[in-house]
């Protein structure tokens, strides 16, 4: 264990005397989300380690730069796991990463988003400030939440020093079912599957299958896979590629878009591939198309475009309505008033 709060509370204080931008960096495994910005590297690699670890609270408090499989594997020994299953991208991905960023795996619809389990976080603001917000348990949240307000931020309002967040026990079964679909037939039965009462905690469409995660209690497991058929798979690979992005669909240097949608949305008819997951909700589609169609198609359906990977210099997200921008101003010049923290991620002017 290593707190480093000193050593980057100076980093800061100089970066604001000397009017130097800083970009916050963990492990860097997510650094391709971001507008490329300037500054100089502010790490917090170094400040890391499990505070403390409640098995029988659902509690655990780490410092921002602690690895994330040592929390997954802190978690495990007790039998416990993150409900909202992070990607990596990197085996250098740190706790703090995964909250600013905001992403969660394929599990989300099910149980919760990042910010659904997060009860509390130190941060420092851009005047080099420690502030605590939250606690450690769920009726301590009142009024603003500001430490939920930081999952996602992507270190555009302060750098995260600690985060409580909240865990689950693990499932103690787990089935992985496939059945061939056409799309359509595809995207009608997840409108279907999740409108039942089943134990599903992946819903995903590759383009060919339909896969279907079912995870809980043994008897629960065995009887909705009965009820659903197809094959059953020997193991959870595909969940873990789709997670990572390490399957074949991912490869490639054309630019992926990620788009949330409602799930009733039909197959999008843009040429590309894509793959669904979320039960409808999330579709990652690899396209040439321009940022401005891409963000049409989204809005025309009541969803939300961005530039995930590749085509770095084109937009990665639309521009916010104007009453929008101006709350998001707000909010940063309150917390980082000289813009010292990651400026221009995600929007340029920021």
């Amino acid at each position: 264990m290593t707190d480093l709060t000193r050593e980057l509370q100076q980093t800061v204080w100089d970066a604001v005397i000397n009017r130097t931008p800083l970009i916050i960096r963990g492990g860097g495994s997510k650094d391709f989300l971001g507008q490329p910005g300037p500054g100089t590297i502010l790490s917090t690699a170094g400040h890391k380690g499990i505070i403390s670890y409640q098995p029988t609270e659902l509690v655990l408090t780490a410092r921002a730069g602690t690895p994330l499989t040592e929390i997954e594997m802190a978690l495990a020994s007790s039998n416990q796991m993150l409900p909202f299953e992070p990607p990596h991208f990197s085996e250098n991905a740190t706790f703090g990463g995964a909250v600013a960023s905001g992403l969660s795996g394929p599990i989300r619809p099910y149980t919760g988003s990042v910010r659904d389990f997060v009860l509390g976080c130190t941060m420092m603001n851009g005047k080099g400030q420690v502030l605590k917000f939250g606690g450690q348990v769920m009726k301590n949240v009142a009024g603003y939440d500001v430490s939920r307000l930081m999952a996602g931020a992507m270190g555009t309002l302060g750098l995260l020093l600690e985060i409580s967040i909240k865990v689950l026990p693990a499932y103690p079964d787990k089935l992985c079912l496939v059945q061939q679909k056409s799309p359509r037939d595809a995207l009608d039965l997840m409108r279907s599957l999740s409108s039942k009462n089943l134990p599903l905690t992946g819903l995903a469409y590759d383009g060919d299958n339909i896969h279907i995660r079912l995870a809980g209690p043994d008897a629960a497991v065995k009887a909705a896979g009965q009820q659903l058929g197809g094959d059953k798979l020997a193991n959870d690979d595909f969940w873990q590629l789709l997670r990572e992005q390490t399957h074949p669909f991912f490869d490639g240097r054309q630019p992926l878009w990620r788009l949330s949608l409602p799930p009733a949305t039909p197959w999008l008819a843009q040429a590309g591939k894509q793959i669904v997951d979320w039960g409808g909700g999330l579709r990652w589609l690899k396209s040439d198309d321009t940022p401005a169609d891409l963000f049409k198609l989204a809005a025309d359906h009541d969803g939300y475009a961005r530039l995930f990977r590749g085509g770095e210099s084109q937009p990665r997200m639309p521009l916010l309505p104007k009453a929008m921008q101006t709350l998001h101003q707000k909010i940063k010049l309150s917390f980082d008033p000289d813009a010292i923290f990651n400026r221009d991620s995600p929007y340029q002017g920021f």
